[in-house]
């Protein structure tokens, strides 16, 4: 009897050492957990496997500096795979698409987080040529194998500066033209050379032009002059 009172006292004092250690999770950790959770499902396709792993967005964030009270226009946001990373950090995201379908599942997404959070975001149906934003109220544009798909794109670039800042920058990330094992058909996608040209002829100035650090893809960065 003695010793069965024993271990029910050594029972009892692990589990209380357990319930002393255990780290108590910050409101903000557990947002973070649903938006990983989630928006992975809602991202993936069959012709972009394992995107989390090879478009390495904690790499692509960094590019952009701090966010702190900055706005971010997501241009062809989709899904949310960066819209929702981007939330964690900016002041504001717009999440621009001119595809109501994927923007309803963003939504749909959004109802789980949190209103700190999900008050953040705003889900705009945008046309091709225009993303509708308001004048001078974007810190980021943000752009994600969204930008070939623009028609008229010189023309597209001189019409967004007027929803920007000043300082404001824009972020470019697409499909290198070459071989790759997924992604659209080379002969729709725009290579380095030519965004370079584009954003250059649009008046910007280009701070960044990565084709290394993304295995499919290239990074091109600027700025307005």
């Amino acid at each position: 009897m003695r010793f069965l009172k024993l271990l029910i006292l050594a029972l009892s004092l692990i589990m209380a050492a357990s319930c002393k250690n255990e780290v108590k999770r910050e409101p903000m950790q557990e947002q973070a957990e649903v938006i990983d959770s989630t928006v992975y499902f809602f991202s993936e396709t069959d012709n972009e496997p394992d995107r989390v792993i090879w478009q390495k967005p904690e790499m692509v964030m960094e590019l952009l500096g701090s966010l702190k009270n900055k706005v971010v226009a997501d241009i062809g946001a989709g899904t949310g795979f960066f819209t929702f990373r981007l939330l964690q950090q900016a002041k504001k995201v717009i999440a621009v698409d001119i595809d109501k379908a994927p923007l309803d599942k963003m939504r749909s997404l959004a109802q789980k987080l949190d209103t700190s959070i999900s008050g953040k975001l705003e889900i705009k149906l945008a046309s091709p040529s225009d993303p509708g934003l308001e004048p001078e109220s974007v810190d980021i544009v943000f752009m994600s194998n969204t930008y070939m798909y623009i028609n008229n794109r010189v023309q597209y670039l001189r019409n967004l500066k007027k929803y920007l800042k000043k300082g404001a920058a824009i972020l470019i990330i697409d499909y290198k033209k070459k071989s790759l094992p997924f992604g659209p058909p080379i002969e729709e996608r725009i290579d380095l050379g030519t965004v370079e040209e584009e954003l250059t002829a649009a008046g910007y100035r280009i701070r960044r032009s990565d084709d290394v650090s993304l295995d499919y893809q290239y990074i091109v960065l600027a700025s307005m002059i």
